[in-house]
């Protein structure tokens, strides 16, 4: 039970000097990876540059304690910094301090809702977010997030506004190009790229930001036009109560929402991703509360939200960590690197970050995955690109639930129209196995027509069910034997319709048997009252037993002159 509310202690007896050794060199690669990328996610949410290193602080570790996976690492990432910077900016200007006050309240009722899903065991919630809508979110995300950052790499004043606005604002105002700026933005972008290419093992953000500022200091880019980040406090994450007033939960909440299930999709997929590689279970609903109490903790120390990171769970794995206490030391290791170089920060020029968020915006889209979603499915197609555009034009918040909804839509489409077969033995086979007489041109009982439903019975699916069992009604047959192995699933509007095709059946003078039923779907149809409706002789734990008794109601006339003898009782009965 202790381990429940308290999952670190699952891993606790764990720790050993060797694993502290790994731990700590991992959380050492972690902090100097994560410093740049504090920064620029900081830029891309519209908070003050300290902001996302205060959240790669203190999210990380509440994370690491109460989540389940070994490796992942929380903190301040692309999307849920865009999703933040769109949900706020419209009622507040970026930095201001009304801003980040509405970002502390906005991060708080993310981790609440968090919280309160994973208490309910609602992990599985992430599973109806198909891939094809995260990739679509993601890419979309990482063109809004470029598009953001091409003032500062261009040196033209974008107004806040539209996708469509900017990109009006950036095209008239390319002649207006400052080729100070532009040089800075692509010698950190190029010199990123070549040490990522050459070098792998050097912090390729960090160097880059490092070249570009010495770049600025060689132009004196201070008098030509060159922003410069300016001086961090030398100060650890501070205290503050976030203002959750009921008028900011009104005006937050679906955006909050929004935010929180995009937070958990993350964490839980990266958590999963790397699971696959050390054979690690991942508990959705630990993962849930595990991130949902980060980022409640987190808004009362100046953290914006947070989530899992692709980036950085991924170098933590590679660099040999072997428990969540990585994560902690490289949120210790960021608080000591901040009091050393916070004052370095003071010639940090803001193209060098533009540069260094392009490239991080490019990384973001996962190439190979929109390949694979054209190549493979018209229906991802739609889904990934009706995400991505919303995602684009719509506000942030509801791209996600358009992906979600055309997602359902689909799988409702696809679910509601499960197989109905006409089977029938076929004699040429030693075992006689079922098969499809539509494929197999075998004879059928003139008595007794025998189907197989492929598919799960519920609402969606009953009309076109039942205009498929209708239409097998043939003059001679006055019995129907279904085959119900491949019922998933029945709800009530599947039940009534069996119940209804055993009255028509009836009236016909026969009767409709059903056999093979799955556990799941005897249980409901007992609890229901279905099965005795439908009555308890006409249930068949397999077919042989069915035919067997069936068989045996059969008008032995019409047996007698039938020459297809097609079940192994017509011989026996001669």
């Amino acid at each position: 039970m202790s381990f429940k509310f308290f999952p670190f202690l699952a891993w606790a007896g764990m720790v050993n000097k060797d694993t502290l050794k790994a731990d700590s060199m991992a959380g050492l690669t972690g902090a100097i990876i994560v410093l740049p990328q504090g920064i620029a996610f900081a830029e891309i949410a519209g908070m003050p540059p300290i902001y996302g290193l205060y959240t790669a602080m203190i999210t990380p570790i509440v994370a690491a304690l109460f989540g389940s996976s070994k490796h992942l690492i929380s903190g301040p990432t692309t999307a849920i910094s865009l999703v933040i910077f769109s949900a706020v900016s419209a009622v507040a200007e970026p930095k201001s301090a009304d801003f980040i006050a509405l970002v502390l309240a906005i991060t708080l009722l993310a981790g609440i809702f968090q919280f309160i899903l994973g208490l309910a065991r609602m992990g599985t919630l992430v599973n109806y977010v198909s891939h094809s809508v995260v990739i679509g979110f993601t890419a979309g995300a990482a063109i809004l997030i470029a598009t953001s950052q091409l003032k500062h790499v261009i040196g033209v004043d974008v107004p806040t506004g539209k996708f469509i606005e900017k990109w009006k604002h950036i095209i008239m105002g390319i002649g207006d190009t400052n080729f100070y700026v532009l040089l800075i933005a692509m010698v950190t972008l190029v010199t990123a790229l070549l040490i990522k290419r050459f070098t792998p093992k050097i912090p390729n953000l960090l160097v880059a930001m490092i070249v570009g500022g010495v770049v600025t200091w060689l132009i004196d880019g201070s008098k030509n036009g060159v922003e410069l980040v300016g001086e961090l406090p030398t100060k650890l994450p501070p205290f503050a109560i976030p203002n959750l007033s009921f008028h900011n939960f009104e005006n937050l909440a679906s955006n909050a929402f929004a935010i929180a299930l995009l937070g958990l999709i993350e964490a839980v997929a990266i958590g999963r991703s790397i699971a696959s590689k050390t054979n690690q279970r991942i508990d959705g609903n630990q993962e849930f509360i595990g991130q949902g109490l980060s980022n409640i903790v987190g808004s009362f120390f100046s953290c914006y939200a947070g989530s899992g990171s692709f980036t950085r769970s991924g170098v933590n794995y590679t660099a040999g960590a072997k428990t969540p206490l990585a994560a902690v030391f490289a949120a210790v290791m960021l608080m000591l690197i901040l009091l050393l170089i916070a004052p370095l920060t003071a010639y940090l020029p803001i193209p060098a970050m533009g540069g260094v968020i392009l490239l991080v915006a490019y990384n973001l889209i996962d190439w190979d995955g929109i390949r694979h979603i054209f190549k493979a499915s018209k229906r991802e197609t739609i889904v990934f690109s009706m995400t991505m555009l919303a995602t684009l034009f719509l506000e942030l918040e509801f791209a996600i639930y358009i992906g979600v909804i055309f997602s359902l839509i689909f799988y409702l489409q696809a679910t509601s129209k499960p197989r109905v077969v006409s089977v029938a033995p076929d004699k040429t086979d030693v075992k006689r196995s079922f098969v499809n007489v539509d494929r197999v041109p075998v004879p059928t009982c003139p008595q007794l027509q025998v189907c197989r439903i492929d598919g799960p019975l519920y609402f969606g699916a009953v009309s076109k069910v039942g205009d498929d069992l209708t239409n097998m009604l043939k003059e001679d047959e006055k019995n129907i034997l279904i085959i119900g192995n491949g019922i998933s699933l029945v709800d009530m509007a599947g039940a009534e319709l069996l119940e209804t095709q055993a009255k028509q059946w009836q009236d016909k003078g026969g009767k409709l048997y059903l056999c093979s039923l799955r556990l799941q779907v005897r249980e409901f149809l007992q609890r229901g009252g279905y099965k005795e409706i439908i009555g308890e002789e006409a249930f068949f734990e397999t077919k042989e037993d069915a035919i067997k008794a069936i068989y045996k109601d059969l008008d032995k006339e019409t047996c007698a002159a039938c020459e297809r003898k097609i079940f192994l009782e017509c011989k026996e009965g001669e």
